[in-house]
């Protein structure tokens, strides 16, 4: 079964909900899963995707922060979610496709600016986070599953502008790089976008704050689709959508794509 899956962190569903038709319509996956959607699930616009032919939703939502869904031409079913550190936010949900695949879509906190869990709550929950991911994987290894998402972690050296003044910023701090790496082992994930695509600078995420952020180009790979080993040699044509980072009034991320022949 071939398909596509793109993931993207939206930054309000329902404030650009024409970008998302626009990504629909131009690139058409079969799947797209949205992070930080910022709308309880009964105001997302799923009318207007399923117009479009995206007539399957999953999601899980709050007002006005978090939230998660997934949109698919395809049939798929809810598959549950998990609240990760007890935050009661909505930053993860699960989808079962016909064919048994499992998609897992999670929005990660961001961790606040302090790296230091004593001095800043939200760092210290971003960690506790990422470790229970990691024990929920270790508890049952996942299988034919992919796992996409915001995930608010830069890992790989290449994965920001400038590695080295990056270590002391949240999100390529070495505290976070080895607490996603330890969640990545536990699963047997492996990291579709860097298997395809393993050479070189790779950006997903650029700044509002900088005016101009193409020139600039200090971006980071915040957004990431990894495989379970199983299925992982089936995953082929990754690409970031960029161009999209350009569009008016954008999301401050740019959707990240894999393909699939499963």
């Amino acid at each position: 079964m071939p398909f596509t899956l793109a993931t993207w962190n939206i930054n309000s569903v329902r404030l650009r909900a024409g970008l998302v038709e626009k990504l629909l319509t131009e690139e058409a996956p079969d799947v797209l899963c949205l992070q930080e959607c910022k709308s309880p699930v009964e105001k997302i616009p799923y009318e207007t995707f399923a117009a479009l032919g995206y007539t399957h939703m999953v999601a899980r939502g709050e007002k006005g922060y978090n939230g998660v869904a997934i949109l698919s031409k395809r049939p798929i079913e809810d598959a549950g979610d998990q609240d990760f550190a007890n935050l009661g936010h909505a930053r993860h949900v699960a989808a079962r496709m016909d064919n048994g695949l499992i998609i897992h879509n999670f929005y990660v906190p961001a961790g606040g600016d302090v790296p230091d869990r004593e001095k800043n709550v939200k760092f210290g929950q971003k960690l506790d986070y990422v470790a229970e991911m990691r024990d929920w994987f270790a508890a049952e290894t996942p299988q034919k599953a992919i796992l996409v998402g915001d995930l608010n972690i830069a890992p790989l050296e290449d994965d920001v502008w400038d590695h080295k003044k990056m270590l002391k910023v949240i999100s390529h701090t070495p505290v976070e790089v080895e607490a996603l790496g330890d969640a990545q082992d536990a699963g047997g994930w492996v990291d579709v976008t860097r298997k395809d695509l393993p050479v070189g600078k790779l950006y997903s995420w650029w700044s509002y704050r900088a005016k101009d952020w193409d020139a600039a180009d200090k971006g980071r790979r915040l957004d990431h689709v990894w495989a379970t080993s199983d299925i992982a040699s089936a995953a082929h044509g990754s690409r970031i959508l960029r161009d999209a980072r350009g569009w008016e009034k954008p999301s401050d991320h740019a959707p990240v794509f894999a393909s699939f022949d499963l």
